[in-house]
């Protein structure tokens, strides 16, 4: 395996990610959307979690194919983003054709970032605008750590942020992630700086330190108590599935969650992972793709993971610093 060329979910052709942020509020979204719909799975191991329209991902649902996915801040009030997404695709004249009326179809999960520090003293809710503005920004190129819809996260003990990562298989299938990380649990292993997802590291992405030390005795490092977790990712891939082998996607690429963060899929987390899958290649050895899929998924989704932390930038009034402020000395 080997990343794409820009190391980034949009290494998936014919996919784009828009991502807006708001300052003042310490909140952003995120948003995937495809040239075309495209099949969506879903899977939560969290027990905390916020999302929208999931329900309908089942594979015996009527609607078989999405528009866009997802990705916001603001715990509920954060799922009006989706709704802002909707009222865009929709001016575009996407949507599912009900009796000529255009109805597009936009799940969507949320973190919770109400206790950053941002002022969150609004009257009317603001995450519909901002999600219409991430539509409207949609292109090839992601900001990584302090943007979207990690724009306020947090871990346990550093900065959160939004991370991507991709891999290109020998079989020409591309796998891509996308993560907003504001885990209950840390990223780093016994205080840093090294990464959890080290052993998955490709080509020094995430400052190359290798694996560092710790006692496997020891409590982990959470932010207990806080109320503020829930890492949400989606996993996209350029390969033929149907839904139900979405949903299978989605269900390993958890793993990468696991390898990345510790503790995760706590009581405390919404873990979620959507998987999304253009179908532009067909599986040409259906059993070997499927399990290298997943295998590749749960890989990149660790390593995203540590992209978004690594890469996340300070700001005044932050409640923890980041991980280039402690480590890299910026």
């Amino acid at each position: 395996m080997r990343p794409g060329h820009r190391n980034l979910i949009t290494d998936v052709a014919g996919l784009r990610v828009g991502q807006t942020e708001d300052a003042r509020v310490r909140t952003g979204v995120s948003v995937l959307v495809g040239e075309a719909p495209f099949v969506a799975g879903v899977h939560v191991m969290g027990g905390a979690p916020g999302t929208r329209e999931t329900d309908l991902l089942a594979p015996d649902r009527l609607v078989q194919r999405v528009d866009a996915l997802v990705l916001a801040g603001g715990s509920a009030f954060g799922l009006e983003a989706a709704s802002g997404v909707a009222d865009g695709l929709r001016a575009m004249g996407r949507g599912f054709d009900v009796g000529g009326q255009r109805v597009p179809i936009v799940p969507g999960a949320i973190l919770f970032d109400l206790l950053n520090g941002g002022d969150k003293d609004w009257a009317e809710n603001t995450y519909g605008r901002l999600g219409r503005a991430a539509l409207a920004a949609a292109g090839e190129d992601v900001a990584l750590g302090s943007a979207g819809a990690g724009y306020g996260a947090t871990t346990a003990d550093l900065k959160g942020g939004l991370g991507s990562a991709s891999v290109v298989l020998d079989s020409g299938i591309t796998v891509g992630a996308l993560v907003a990380v504001n885990a209950v649990g840390s990223a780093v292993m016994g205080g840093g700086p090294e990464f959890w997802a080290a052993p998955w590291e490709i080509g020094g992405e995430f400052g190359g330190l290798g694996q560092g030390r710790h006692d496997p005795a020891a409590r982990p490092v959470t932010k207990l108590g806080a109320g503020q977790a829930t890492t949400i990712a989606i996993l996209a891939t350029d390969a033929a599935l149907t839904q139900a082998q979405a949903t299978r996607l989605a269900i390993a690429a958890h793993d990468g969650i696991a390898r990345a963060l510790v503790p995760s899929h706590t009581p405390f987390d919404g873990d979620l992972v959507f998987a999304a899958a253009t179908g532009a290649r067909a599986l040409a050895d259906p059993d070997r793709d499927a399990l290298m899929l997943g295998h590749a998924a749960a890989c990149c989704l660790a390593r995203a993971i540590a992209r978004g932390v690594f890469h996340a930038r300070p700001a005044p009034g932050d409640p923890l610093p980041c991980w280039q402020a402690r480590f890299g000395g910026v």
